[in-house]
């Protein structure tokens, strides 16, 4: 079994990392526009902006770094990837109807939230990434956060996870970058 790394393991690992968590950072910032302050909007606007130059690039690096060296290069790997995911899916869209249904859809983005950083623990020996411990437990302290300020202010729920949930993604999703740029780039073998 290889050893647990401190990061994603390739270049090919850290740029598909940059460019996930890249894209749901914009998507969060997105939704952080749901309700926010009124001087929130511009920051939310260039958070997403940032976080999808960081998917862009990541994106990039991913695509053109060899699959093989891909932390999910396995039929058994890819099964514990797609099961991990698929249970956070199914959670997320039940939260989401039984908070509906209550009437308490300004709770949704604390639910999805805490799902998605809870989802991050177990992803961690699957993608060989420890980062990811760190950032789950930041995504479901900013769940926790998100519902204390719902329950004891006027700012909406989606506007604190909007930023915090963007924000973690997007710093997590540009050091993964950074680190896969400073890979060495694979090369070809020789047929």
């Amino acid at each position: 079994m290889a050893a647990m790394q401190t990061g994603p393991e390739s270049r090919r690992d850290g740029g598909i990392t940059a460019l996930v968590e890249g894209f749901f950072a914009a998507s969060w910032f997105g939704w952080g526009q749901a309700d926010p302050p009124a001087w929130l909007p511009p920051w939310l606007t260039v958070g997403s902006i940032a976080a999808l130059l960081v998917a862009a690039v990541g994106a990039v690096v991913g695509f053109t770094s060899p699959a093989s060296t891909a932390a999910i290069n396995s039929r058994a790997a890819g099964r514990r990837y797609g099961t991990i995911v698929g249970i956070e899916f199914t959670l997320a869209g039940l939260g989401a109807v039984l908070l509906g249904m209550l009437g308490l859809p300004a709770y949704i983005p604390v639910w999805i939230c805490a799902v998605v950083g809870v989802h991050f623990l177990p992803l961690t020996a699957v993608l060989r990434d420890r980062n990811l411990i760190a950032l789950g437990v930041l995504l479901t302290a900013t769940a926790v956060a998100a519902l204390i300020t719902g329950l004891t202010t006027a700012v909406a729920p989606s506007a604190v996870t909007g930023v915090g949930a963007g924000l973690f993604l997007s710093v997590f999703g540009a050091v993964a970058l950074v680190r896969a740029l400073r890979q060495p780039r694979p090369r070809p073998q020789p047929a």
